[in-house]
């Protein structure tokens, strides 16, 4: 998987002195993000890689599970120090908090059948190629611009294109990659299918990312986070509770 951050840019650790603990608030009903273990705690990919930041901070935290809905209303009425939920980084979000460096992004990718010969996927590799895409996505609107000699058909759900690849009712899908790689993994995909190309992370369709959200007067956590990212991406730990939750990755 590629890194999300620069490996020349090494950020610096802020003086954290005064800082004896770190209040995060995550969703309590997004699996494999962020869910209720079997004892009740919070659990998932987001509330690892929480705690991974603390030990590398060396502050203890405290992990908190709220509804996605009243996360940011309690990071900005000072309830939790920081959210770690998932939430995308856009112009809407940042009016209202700053975000740390992104940790992941939800990358497009194309998914065919194994036994379609095609190496890599270009937009002149795919014409007169059938290509499902959910209809009104940003991944439809990709493609009606750089794809412009594929034949579209647009589904209405992600479960309708993936089955008309399963069914050969079209060559290509393409869509969500974090979402897609988990349907390859799984049972429902029956082994049909593979990743190719890609992955396409264009910021003007796909989105800046996923930060750390932090309070805008809290620009000292905020880089504390980016350290610690980094810290953990350059020691492999990163990766390694990546390739945990995402056996087949999406990048």
């Amino acid at each position: 998987m590629p890194a999300f951050w620069d490996p020349r840019r090494r950020p610096e650790r802020p003086d954290l002195g005064r800082m004896t603990l770190i209040r995060f608030l995550t969703e309590n009903d997004f699996p494999p993000f962020n869910h209720a273990g079997p004892d009740g705690n919070p659990a998932g990919f987001n509330v690892d890689l929480a705690r991974m930041i603390c030990e590398e901070l060396k502050i203890p935290c405290t992990i908190q599970m709220r509804r996605f809905d009243t996360l940011i209303d309690s990071l900005t009425e000072n309830r939790g120090d920081a959210v770690m939920a998932s939430i995308a980084v856009t112009a809407e979000t940042r009016r209202r908090v700053e975000f740390s460096d992104p940790y992941y992004r939800t990358p497009a990718r194309f998914v065919t059948r194994h036994d379609l010969a095609l190496d890599d996927v270009r937009p002149e590799q795919l014409e007169g190629k059938k290509v499902a895409v959910v209809s009104g996505t940003a991944h439809e609107a990709y493609l009606k611009t750089l794809f412009t000699e594929a034949e579209l058909r647009a589904y209405p759900t992600s479960e309708a294109a993936r089955e008309a690849l399963r069914q050969r009712e079209v060559d290509l899908l393409f869509g969500d990659g974090i979402s897609l790689a988990f349907w390859l993994n799984g049972t429902d995909s029956g082994g049909c299918c593979a990743f190719r190309g890609g992955p396409f992370t264009e910021n003007r369709y796909f989105g800046e990312g996923i930060g750390i959200a932090v309070r805008r007067d809290n620009d000292t956590l905020r880089l504390a986070f980016n350290w610690a990212l980094f810290r953990l991406w350059d020691k492999g730990r990163f990766s390694d509770l990546w390739l945990r939750y995402f056996p087949i990755s999406p990048f």
